[in-house]
């Protein structure tokens, strides 16, 4: 039976590391949690004269350095002067070099927000009249590239160590104490420590260079280490380690002393660990807690605390699952793990699943804000997949509740029955054992007798030597006879054992969870680095109140989505028209991915049609500017009234299309 089961569950933890893998892969660059939502000057405007300093303001505080804001001419070159500086709340600004020239500037920013997670992205801006630039701004990313991959692969790993560590502990001291003393057990708590470790001491090399300039080779550069351990990421980071040894002084307590001692010490020592193990649990969770989402926006004071539960419930859950599945299939024979022991874990998952659900609850309200972010932020809709992916996990274990109150019927029905051998297995009874005292007892009987009679003729002097070494080889094969015999035994109680239908219902249900569980903790691990749907709606809202008062000033901006069918072929381009009147105006055509990123395509072109005067089409071919930039000044709208903009995009030499809205100007 168990070499039946073994080649599926290989194949199931293959499947379910690739779909791991998809979900990383899929995830791309950690989002932005601090979002830009204004600026002075404005994206695109052309001021009159060159301004003193360059601003931006964020949706929350952020983190700077010297090279966080950068301002540069036509050719590349810096021309900002100073360190950037905090103005005012979230708003930050650097100094500008005077007398500067007219053409187009570009601005680039890199920051860290609050909540630990690198913001990085650029604009332009002219003086006096947009001109050629030589700056691309294609490549600004953040959290992107190999660092970044190998920071996200760090935190799952991370999160994954942390909740096998605490709940394959909790599963011990609370649902199977007889547990400690199962090696397979010890080695999955002990292998959780060691993922936490090695992923906490990865992220700390790789913070300097994930937030900053992301390159490989800065990954030990003891400058930018210590500029990480004066962060507050950094110093969550040390504080984990700290735990982490305490962590360890824990589990070689439980899986050491602990299993040796008596009853009555057990139960003293087991209040101890239970204490100690809650404090360096909640202080694990803390540092998570305390350094991300939850540090930061809403109630803070409020949503740490209850971060931490969530945690706590998780790893209960997910990791004491774990430990389950592991005695399911890797306990010995002679130390099954019981129907007690499945029903207090039982007990056990369903209080972490009312503590998820509540504070789950409140985390989706505090992160979200509104019911449409549930559909339109890449949050929200990470949030749903999360959501249902926990629904399947607890109808699975609602299978698991009913396969484990069968198996603990079958073991009251005869919890004495020795004729009953899988019943008396589960119960912790050795009835084979229990059948063979008798037989020893004979056979020893046997032996005394034997050596009597030994004794006899040695003292009549008949044959002494030869009776003695005859009786050493029986005893000798005698020992080896019952090793067989109790290797047959157990061989024999563990197949016993494996075909009770209960507990073979029951380890797979309990496999089930264990797969959909390792993609529910891929689907968090991603949210933990995603822009959270309050903050990037604010964001929105902050754009379009910006583009309104545009508007109110006389100047028109039209966004438009596009698809051309081809391959990488979606996007939105923007329309700024200003003043938006009769004569001359000045025009801007940005074009961006879905993502926000400025998008460099083969060709842009832009018609006008008053249809109600049958005037045009008139087309305006803009000049390139910069990546996803297009300008062209000085374009006659001959006469008021509601036109067409019409914008053709070619984002090959095939796949293009033509988009259009229709707007009032003049």
């Amino acid at each position: 039976m168990t070499q039946t089961i073994a080649p599926r569950v290989r194949t199931l933890v293959l499947l379910l590391l690739a779909a791991t893998g998809l979900l990383f892969a899929g995830a791309g660059p950690a989002s932005a949690h601090a979002a830009v939502t204004g600026s002075a000057p404005q994206q695109g405007a052309v001021v009159d004269k060159a301004p003193t300093q360059v601003s931006l303001t964020f949706s929350e505080k952020v983190a700077l350095s010297g090279d966080s804001l950068r301002v540069l001419d036509p050719k590349g070159k810096r021309v900002d002067r100073g360190d950037p500086a905090n103005l005012t709340g979230t708003t930050y600004a650097v100094k500008l070099h005077g007398g500067l020239p007219d053409g187009t500037y570009t601005v680039t920013y890199q920051v860290v927000s609050e909540d630990s997670h690198p913001v990085a992205g650029a604009y332009t801006f002219s003086i006096g009249a947009p001109s050629q630039t030589t700056v691309s701004v294609s490549g600004q990313t953040a959290g992107g590239g190999v660092v970044g991959t190998l920071y996200g692969f760090g935190r799952y790993v991370s999160y994954a160590g942390f909740i096998v560590m605490v709940g394959g502990a909790a599963f011990v001291l609370a649902c199977w104490q007889r547990g400690a003393g199962v090696r397979a057990l010890q080695r999955l708590t002990v292998a959780g420590w060691l993922a936490l470790t090695t992923a906490t001491l990865g992220l700390l090399l790789l913070r300097g260079s994930y937030t900053g300039s992301g390159k490989v080779g800065d990954v030990f550069d003891l400058d930018l280490l210590g500029q990480v351990l004066q962060t507050k990421t950094g110093a969550a980071l040390v504080s984990r380690l700290l735990l982490l040894a305490a962590a360890a002084l824990f589990i070689a307590v439980l899986f050491g002393a602990y299993e040796k001692r008596e009853d009555e010490e057990k139960r003293d020592l087991t209040f101890g660990l239970a204490v100690g193990g809650v404090v360096v649990s909640a202080g694990l969770a803390a540092s998570w807690a305390m350094s991300e989402h939850a540090s930061t926006g809403l109630q803070a004071g409020i949503a740490m605390p209850v971060d931490i539960i969530h945690l706590l419930a998780v790893a209960g859950w997910l990791g004491g699952l774990a430990a389950l599945l592991v005695a399911l299939y890797r306990a010995p024979a002679d130390t099954p793990v019981d129907a007690l022991a499945v029903r207090r874990f039982s007990r056990l998952a369903f209080g972490s699943v009312l503590a998820l659900v509540a504070t789950g609850i409140y985390q989706s309200w505090r992160q979200l804000g509104s019911w449409t972010a549930f559909t339109d932020t890449r949050y929200g809709q990470l949030l749903l997949v999360k959501i249902g992916l926990v629904a399947v996990l607890v109808g699975i274990a609602w299978v698991s509740r009913r396969w484990t109150g069968r198996l603990a019927e079958a073991v009251v029905v005869k919890p004495r029955e020795e004729s009953d051998p899988v019943a008396a297995a589960d119960a912790g009874v050795d009835t084979e054992a229990d059948e063979k005292e008798p037989a020893r007892a004979g056979a020893s009987g046997s032996g005394s007798g034997s050596t009597s009679a030994g004794k006899g003729a040695a003292a009549s002097g008949k044959k002494g030597a030869a009776v003695s070494d005859k009786a050493d080889g029986e005893s000798e094969r005698a020992a080896q006879l019952a090793r067989q015999q109790a290797a047959i035994d157990t061989a024999r109680r563990k197949e016993r054992r494996d075909a009770d239908p209960n507990r073979f219902g029951l380890r797979r249900s309990v496999l089930a969870e264990a797969g959909v569980a390792v993609v529910l903790l891929a689907v968090t691990t991603m949210l933990t680095s995603t822009e959270p749907g309050r903050t990037e709606e604010e964001a929105k809202a902050a754009t379009s109140a910006s583009a309104a008062d545009a508007s109110s000033a006389g100047a028109l901006t039209l966004d438009m989505s596009f698809d051309t069918g081809g391959e990488d072929g979606k996007g939105v381009v923007r329309v700024d028209l200003d003043p938006a009147r009769v004569g001359g105006n000045e025009m801007h055509v940005y074009v961006q991915r879905p993502n926000g990123r400025a998008f460099d395509i083969p060709e842009v072109k832009v018609a006008f049609t008053l249809e109600s005067q049958d005037i045009g089409p008139l087309p305006v071919v803009p000049d390139h500017i910069t990546t996803g930039h297009w300008s062209a000044s000085g374009v006659q709208i001959p006469m008021a009234g509601e036109w067409k903009v019409s914008v053709t995009v070619r984002t090959s030499d095939i796949d293009q299309t033509t988009v259009s809205k229709n707007a009032q100007i003049g």
